[in-house]
């Protein structure tokens, strides 16, 4: 009677109260068996679609000056960028985040303090909030930087040109000065959006290189081949998509060639990187560890802040925002088309990558 009892209880123990392990934290990692040779080939065809998808991806932007409809004065480019934007506002909200709630929210980190606070979010926030404050700083103080020097060079000229001419050539003199004002008041008026147009890059550049070098590592240290597979597609087009929105920030902020190289090779270069360092450390990096997802979990929730402030305020406000935009109604629906059609192809593909 009484081992029937403790049977009955055990019973009723197990229905309700199920075992803890269900669930938990896999922090000794995946034991099945696989084919390490066969994910090396797929990690190194990767490394190869990658570059290539994202060496294209931001050259193409910047052919504009061969290729008329790629200008960024065409419609055509409005598009093809508010394309993008969506692209780099899903890889935010529906890829990075997400991530990075999972990865702060492990069972293999400690409940202290990693389950008592927010942690993803916060870092997210005080990301954007730091980009804001990077992007309207350095925009003021480039903006008064080039104003000053415009206006020493204007005093300069002006002085010299009373010298010259004398009180025999004051008409002409008169007139020069008018034309030049003019010039003057159009550098002026061009320069501010060139000056933000070259930090937007700047800014845009570093979110992306971010999140590309976690992703990288997150596949070069992959060894399931059914992983890889459909990463490799979706990184392609993520990184093609990400190049064009980049690429689209250079071309109109009109860096030197040497610099526009720079940056293209830069990013065309870190998600293969990433893949390379995942190789190398394959063998003794953990996954799961406490470092390796506090570390992922961070730059990953830092990089969405980054990239989701960049979409909207800096791709996506300036260009729907703009008198062009607003008064051509079939470009403004055509750009909104273009960028719910990006947002929803990123959100498609977000579960392979």
């Amino acid at each position: 009677m009484t081992n029937l009892k403790l049977a009955i209880l055990s019973s009723l123990i197990a229905v309700f109260f199920p075992a803890p392990v269900v669930g938990g934290c896999t922090c000794d990692g995946e034991t099945e068996q696989r084919n390490k040779s066969e994910a090396l080939k797929f990690k190194l065809a990767a490394i190869a679609a990658i570059l290539g998808a994202g060496g294209i991806g931001v050259s193409l932007p910047l052919l504009g000056r061969k290729f008329k409809p790629l200008r960024p004065e065409n419609d055509v480019f409005f598009m093809i960028k508010a394309f993008a934007a969506g692209v780099i506002l899903a890889t935010g909200f529906i890829h990075i985040l997400p991530d990075a709630f999972e990865t702060l929210t492990s069972p293999c980190l400690g409940r202290n303090p990693w389950g008592k606070f927010p942690f993803t979010g916060f870092i997210s926030m005080m990301a954007s909030i730091g980009t804001l404050v990077v992007d309207t700083v350095a925009t003021s103080f480039y903006q008064s930087s080039h104003f000053n020097k415009a206006k020493q060079v204007n005093v300069d000229e002006e002085a010299g040109d009373d010298e010259r001419a004398g009180h025999v050539h004051m008409h002409s003199h008169a007139a020069h000065s008018h034309a030049h004002g003019a010039i003057v008041s159009a550098q002026e008026t061009s320069l501010p959006d060139l000056v933000r147009q070259r930090i937007i890059s700047q800014v845009l550049e570093v979110g992306i290189v971010v999140h590309s070098v976690i992703i990288g590592i997150s596949l070069g240290t992959s060894k399931n081949t059914e992983t890889i597979k459909p990463l490799l597609a979706a990184l392609s087009f993520h990184q093609f998509f990400e190049g064009m929105g980049l690429g689209g920030c250079l071309s109109q902020a009109k860096f030197k060639s040497l610099t526009t190289t720079i940056m293209t090779l830069f990013f065309s270069l870190t998600t293969p990187f990433g893949i390379g360092v995942g190789i190398g450390i394959s063998s003794v990096y953990k996954d799961n560890s406490p470092t390796a997802l506090i570390v992922e979990g961070v730059f990953n929730s830092a990089s969405s802040g980054i990239l989701i402030y960049m979409a909207l305020v800096d791709l996506l406000a300036a260009d729907f925002m703009n008198p062009r935009m607003q008064s051509n109604v079939r470009l403004l629906l055509g750009a909104n088309l273009s960028l719910l059609l990006g947002a929803g192809c990123m959100s498609f593909l977000a579960k392979w990558a």
